[in-house]
């Protein structure tokens, strides 16, 4: 969950229906050529026309377990994922090229409520053979209470934000493991030494769609959007807003951040709303690989 936090009183923020596009107006060619490599190009129909895209041939089995990290076929860029309905091959592909390169390390997924977090979180655990792990979830269950909410009207959230520490003390200790983070568990340093014993991913996502899909569903399960008065979506926005205020800098400090606004561009999306959990999973796989293998990053377990 997140830390608290309240919003300003007067605060300037676009309407529901206003739409991020950082790209709106530019000519995009973003498609690569053909190459004579282990690429070959296939084409693929939507309601547009026909667009091109690199798709990676299969390998021998065993050859993708036979190779080091830095000889693994080069990354499928998200932009091939146009019109494409490969994206589960593409997915499961990536994720094996990936593997050889975490080397068994989790991973966590950090971003501000409403990002995706869990339900990219459980497509990126399958692709890799890894376990799921909600740890406002963990919390619930060590606490015994059935949601967040009540942890934070009973218990109060500087109880909640030790329950959650300790969480990521415990899980920073198994390998494997996607765990989706809470929002606010990036403000506590602390929380950092855990988190880093794997690979930290940020899901940038803007703060417009953020409100939008949080005021769709309600913010009734989200004790620091409550105030008393505003529609659903100005109060999600202004208490996303305070938030993300604080918390950027930490944010920031994740090994990998991928940006949801530039995905969306790349794919030719113009609500990022509609870009799919695949497609993100996919991305987030891409980015990963890209820095460990320029970090060739070795295991930070601590005693």
């Amino acid at each position: 969950m997140e830390a608290a936090a309240c919003g300003p009183a007067a605060l300037q923020f676009p309407p529901p229906h206003v739409r991020s596009n950082r790209n709106e107006g530019k000519q995009r060619n973003d498609l690569p050529s053909p190459r004579r490599s282990n690429l070959h190009l296939v084409t693929v129909g939507d309601s547009r026309g026909k667009h091109g895209f690199l798709r990676q041939r299969k390998p021998p089995v065993g050859q993708l377990q036979s190779l080091e990290c830095s000889q693994v076929v080069p990354a499928l860029e998200a932009g091939y994922l146009r019109a494409s309905s490969n994206g589960n091959w593409l997915l499961k592909t990536k994720a094996q090229e990936v593997s050889l390169c975490l080397d068994g390390r989790s991973i966590f997924l950090v971003g501000m409520m409403g990002s995706g977090k869990t339900t990219v979180g459980k497509i990126l655990s399958e692709a890799l053979g890894y376990t799921f792990v909600d740890s406002d979830k963990y919390v619930e269950q060590a606490i015994g209470q059935d949601s967040v909410t009540q942890i934070f009207k009973q218990r109060g959230e500087c109880i909640f934000r030790d329950f959650e520490s300790d969480a990521l003390r415990k899980l920073s200790f198994t390998p494997q493991q996607v765990v989706a983070t809470g929002g606010g568990a990036v403000v506590r340093p602390i929380n950092w030494k855990y988190i880093r014993q794997g690979v930290s991913v940020f899901l940038d996502v803007p703060l417009d769609a953020l409100a939008r899909r949080i005021a769709a569903v309600g913010t009734d399960s989200r004790p620091l959007l409550h105030f008393e008065s505003g529609d659903p979506y100005t109060q999600a926005f202004i208490g996303l807003f305070t938030l993300s205020k604080k918390r950027a800098e930490s944010y920031a400090s994740a090994d990998v951040t991928v940006s949801i606004l530039d995905l969306a561009a790349n794919l030719g999306v113009e609500d990022v709303l509609d870009v799919t959990p695949t497609a993100i999973a996919i991305e987030v796989l891409v980015q990963m690989e890209k820095f460990l293998q320029g970090n060739n990053m070795s295991r930070r377990m601590f005693p």
